[in-house]
């Protein structure tokens, strides 16, 4: 099978901890760029009907909707998530992993988040207070719509027969 046999890329959403803006981002790039979009979460999630959106949800359990996604993949979809133990599945079965940030997780920067996540993890548990992520801005919108259309731009395209 070739590429132009293969189903085009779409793009997968962990969707129990995505931000709603994040969220409107993709359902507008959905319609215009006519690609599907997927949420995935263990509990029921809101999407505006469409042909190319949809949301499915799984039982709830530990990394239920992570292994679905990553069950579901194919090499070159999109995954958003900012879930790092995600991330590194989604690279490792040829897929793009971008979080709600617009950062993109690579097999160069991987191992690095997975050991901070680790270490972030311990100091929890041992009762060390770490915060919780930063307050999400304007500016975390924009990275995100931005690394979006570069995997928009560079996807392979189906092509569009006349008539």
């Amino acid at each position: 099978m070739n590429a132009s046999d293969a189903d085009p890329p779409q793009i997968w959403v962990d969707g129990d901890a995505c931000p709603g803006v994040i969220k409107e981002i993709l359902f507008r790039a959905a319609e215009r760029e006519r690609i599907r979009v997927t949420l995935v979460a263990n509990q029921w999630l809101r999407c505006p009907p469409s042909q190319y959106i949809r949301a499915l949800q799984v039982q709830g359990g530990f990394d239920v909707a992570d292994s679905e996604i990553v069950e579901r993949l194919q090499p070159g979809d999109l995954v958003v998530t900012q879930d790092i133990p995600l991330a590194a599945r989604v690279i490792e079965k040829g897929g793009v992993a971008v979080n709600p940030r617009g950062e993109r997780y690579t097999p160069d920067n991987m191992a690095e988040r997975l050991s901070m996540r680790n270490f972030m993890e311990e100091l929890r548990g041992a009762g060390v207070q770490t915060g919780g992520p930063s307050a999400f801005h304007a500016r975390d919108r924009q990275a995100f719509a931005n690394a979006l259309d570069r995997w928009l731009a560079q996807r392979p395209k189906r092509s569009r027969a006349a008539g």
